[in-house]
């Protein structure tokens, strides 16, 4: 199965509502391709739709906490990397404890859906960290907002549309 890339104006309806205001907001260059909810996945879209995982990234919401507060953060990784939660990241976001937050969690703050949660409109208090090794992919493809459908852009496009830091994030 191939997916039908279109650009991102031609059908908002296929973004979360907080990714399609970012994205119109700044006018953010990327494609969108509306794919099977049962595959949202990154191993089963990769396989289904010949997308290679190096071509694929997945976002992670992290909640860091120190002294009884917690901080929120989006992750962003290639789909071939896992990453440094305990080490990096928790270290960088200035965290006695870092994790992956709860489902329930993640899908509340962002207004996305799970499977499809992007760095794209996030709450902009949260800062998103990038692994450097998606910054130079001509194309990447991110999550929606939403699992129907899959976002495409350049990795360079995707550190302007949320003012990312860019890190060595991986183990």
């Amino acid at each position: 199965m191939t997916l039908d890339w279109m650009p991102v104006a031609d059908d908002l309806d296929l973004l979360a509502e907080p990714v399609a205001k970012a994205i119109t907001a700044k006018g953010v260059a990327a494609r969108v391709a509306p794919i099977d909810a049962e595959l949202a996945d990154t191993a089963a879209f990769c396989e289904r739709y010949g997308v290679a995982l190096e071509e694929s990234a997945n976002c992670v919401v992290v909640a860091a906490k120190r002294g009884g507060e917690t901080r929120h953060a989006a992750v962003v990784v290639l789909a071939t990397h896992r990453a440094d939660i305990n080490g990096v990241i928790r270290r960088h976001l200035g965290a006695k404890k870092a994790s992956f937050a709860p489902q329930p969690e993640a899908v509340a703050l962002t207004g996305m859906e799970y499977g499809g949660i992007t760095p794209i409109g996030l709450p902009e208090e949260w800062p998103v960290l990038v692994d450097r090794n998606v910054i130079d992919r001509p194309f990447i493809v991110i999550g929606s907002g939403v699992r129907r459908s899959k976002l495409a852009l350049s990795g360079e496009e995707l550190v302007n549309a949320t003012n990312a830091e860019i890190l060595a994030l991986t183990l």
